[in-house]
């Protein structure tokens, strides 16, 4: 990070970028302040003067043995072994003059110390801060060795792809392929320690997107190569590998962006910055999001409060109305928006346009009168301005929400991605042509949701995911189609049928993290932040489980896919169950708080086919169905008691109370379906995956029953 700086920028010499850095620094800092602190002290007893002696010659003892480290890592670095030395010698002579202030020969007796001169202390601070000083460039030199590593690394991964793309036989290409994949799970590891290293969040999403994009392009880039040796007079085909390469190579460019801390190193050796929006990996877009344009224009008008409406306060909040109407004007030109969307959005652009109207009128009033305080005028002014930036930014989001929805329930990428298997198998040339527009189609709106989830992010993280997942799309929508049409010139062809089941896998788990980043960007905007955790896995022994551990079983690729698939199956019942739960305002009704403990643990699972979450195993999924069974059950007790019992009065007569009725009297059945499958024993690994998919199709039937009475309910029922 800072290792790439230049050695005479003294402004970022010492700035510490990485957590260990950090962590190394804090006893150390902890040490000295213990000695300034004491130092200061008029009076000192003898045995506080031993102790403190025992720790100056402690702190000489560690710089020592630290420095001697230092000195020995730089041997395979000349360029910067001359820097180290210098900063290694600086740090012994720091800590050797620790030691010296706090000698019990220097410090002197009690009656001495009465009457110590106060640039003592003066000059133990200034020895600590040559010290820490020292210190932290011995640290971020070494630092930058770590770099040096990473970015060699990175080169070799990149020597390597072009010896890749030059080869011209099937023995050259396994011999390179080979000797790229060694390359990339060296670079993998670098890269994932440094990820976890960096304290910048922004950083750290920017690395792991890198990393992401070189882990599914890998597979992507073994069968394109080989599609193309098989088929060379194919253009789809040199197009589809062509387009992988130009995606490792950006995500090998940013991987080096972050390193460096925002220069990437031109291939001619010559620095050169990066401007591609927030992510750096390819989007031209330098536009601010809409969260942050109205979080500015929001706290311009809180601010009026104190600056009042003066001649610069107007033009700077007509700046960023005018600035947060850019990032709408995303919304409103959308053609995927609906007519209902864009007139409420449009309609509430105009109200705030008035609101701002009227608060600069207020402003110059107070101006004309040399009012210095805010008044009642001005205060309900700044108000509905809040108001309506609040109804305004609620609006976009449901726009967003709605695009996104309108995307998953439909599922076309299923039905897309299954005609172009089948025209590329039955040779159909002019009907993987017209499917390529539809996919087309899809695709743009794809990336249009991405677009305004980006601008509805609230963190740089979350904003450097959604341009991630653009970015991605918008890159893996060709490869796709070029992989179909090489299938379709060439339906025999089993590499090719390969390559184009890779690109479909790829696109599906992409498609997948949208979905992530959807709930996610909606949880935080709705003000959930991190999903309320309401159980924790059972333990073994309790809540009714065996405590006979059973034996955890990894599944295979395709096994995986057919859990995976009926997890985001559970996926978006279990987020359209959230959401109709969380229509309701009491927040300890027994039956929405049952609801959503349902919705949190479905969505565990969920995460288990994903290899993400709590759950890492087979054993924990079955603890968490078993808990799942029995909260299912108690789930119905309490709907039972609500709709017959104590509350009738509350639950007039009607037909959705008898439909919400049928419903419930429903789980108990599934419960007990999925009880059962639970207690089949499991020997070997088929029996486990039979297991797994008997229990995920029976846990969708009963997230079904929750699901459906969650949409009959409205304001005559559970009120």
């Amino acid at each position: 990070m800072a290792g790439l700086q230049p050695k005479s920028d003294a402004r970022l010499s010492l700035e510490i970028r990485t957590k260990s850095v950090e962590q190394t620094l804090v006893p150390l800092v902890s040490q000295i302040t213990t000695l300034v602190n004491h130092r200061e002290k008029p009076r000192l007893s003898e045995r506080t003067q031993q102790a403190l002696d025992r720790v100056g010659q402690a702190v000489s003892m560690a710089v020592g043995r630290f420095v001697a480290v230092g000195e020995s890592i730089v041997e395979d670095h000349p360029e910067l072994r001359q820097e180290m030395l210098e900063a290694c010698q600086e740090a012994r002579a720091a800590g050797g003059s620790i030691q010296q202030q706090t000698s019990v020969s220097n410090m002197g007796s009690e009656a001495s110390a009465a009457t110590r001169n106060p640039a003592d202390k003066t000059a133990m601070v200034r020895a600590a801060r040559q010290l820490l000083s020292a210190i932290t460039k011995v640290l971020l030199i070494a630092d930058r060795i770590v770099i040096k590593q990473l970015i060699a690394s990175k080169d070799k991964v990149l020597q390597c792809l072009a010896q890749v793309e030059n080869v011209a036989t099937f023995q050259d290409f396994v011999a390179s392929f080979s000797q790229f994949g060694k390359y990339m799970v060296e670079l993998a590891h670098l890269s994932g320690d440094r990820q976890n290293d960096l304290k910048s969040e922004k950083q750290r999403a920017q690395m792991g997107s890198a990393r992401a994009i070189l882990e599914k392009s890998t597979m992507m880039l073994l069968t394109s190569c080989k599609t193309c040796l098989r088929h060379p007079e194919c253009r789809a085909a040199r197009h589809n590998r062509d387009a992988v390469f130009l995606l490792i190579r950006n995500a090998l460019d940013l991987m080096q962006h972050v390193v460096t801390d925002g220069g990437i190193v031109a291939r001619n050796g010559n620095a050169s910055p990066v401007v591609n929006g927030d992510s750096g990996i390819g989007l031209a877009s330098t536009h601010p999001t809409a969260s942050r344009a109205f979080k500015e224009l929001e706290d311009l008008i809180d601010m009026a409060r104190v600056t009042m409406i003066s001649p610069a306060t107007e033009d700077k909040l007509l700046s960023a109305f005018e600035l947060s109407k850019e990032t709408v004007d995303d919304f409103t030109d959308s053609p995927y928006t609906s007519h209902d969307n864009r007139e409420k959005i449009i309609q509430l652009t105009e109200r705030l346009r008035d609101e701002m109207q009227t608060l600069i009128l207020v402003g110059r009033s107070l101006n004309a009168r040399e009012v210095v305080a805010p008044n009642q005028d001005l205060e309900t002014a700044i108000l509905r301005c809040l108001d309506v930036c609040k109804c305004l930014r609620k609006q976009l989001l449901e726009a967003a929400m709605e695009q996104a929805s309108e995307l998953f329930r439909r599922n076309e990428d299923h039905e897309l991605l299954s005609g172009l298997r089948a025209a590329g198998l039955n040779g159909e040339v002019q009907r993987a042509e017209q499917l390529t527009v539809h996919f087309a189609e899809h695709q743009e709106q794809l990336e249009e949701v991405c677009k305004l989830f980006r601008h509805m992010a609230t963190s740089e993280p979350l904003v450097i995911t959604a341009e991630h997942n653009e970015t991605f799309i918008h890159s893996l929508g060709p490869m796709i189609l070029y992989a179909a049409q090489c299938l379709a010139q060439y339906p025999s062809s089993k590499i090719a049928r390969e390559n184009l089941e890779v690109f479909a896998d790829a696109w599906e788990s992409q498609i997948n993290d949208l979905s992530i980043l959807v709930k996610e960007v909606n949880d935080v905007c709705q003000g959930r932040g991190e999903k309320v955790v309401y159980l924790s896995l059972p333990r073994p022994g309790k809540h009714g489980t065996t405590s006979r551990s059973l034996r955890p079983v990894k599944l295979d690729a395709e096994e995986q896919a057919k859990i995976a698939k009926l997890g985001l199956e559970m996926k978006l019942i279990t987020s359209e169950m959230e959401a109709e739960a969380d229509k309701w305002a009491e927040p300890d009704n027994a039956v929405v708080r049952r609801a959503k403990n349902m919705a949190a643990m479905a969505f565990s699972m969920y995460l288990f086919t994903r290899g993400e979450g709590r759950l890492h195993t087979t054993h924990d999924l079955f603890l968490q169905l078993n808990s799942f069974q029995r909260k299912g059950t108690n789930f119905t007790r309490q709907s039972r008691i609500l709709l017959r019992g104590s509350h009738l009065m509350k639950v007039p007569p009607c037909t959705s109370k008898d439909e919400l009725l049928a419903y419930i009297d429903r789980i108990p059945g599934c419960c007990q379906q999925l009880h059962v499958t639970l207690k089949t024993p499991t020997f070997g690994k088929s029996a486990t995956f039979n297991k797994v998919r008997g229990s995920a199709l029976a846990l969708l039937e009963v997230h079904a029953c929750f699901q459906s009475p969650s949409q009959i309910c409205d304001d005559n029922i559970l009120v």
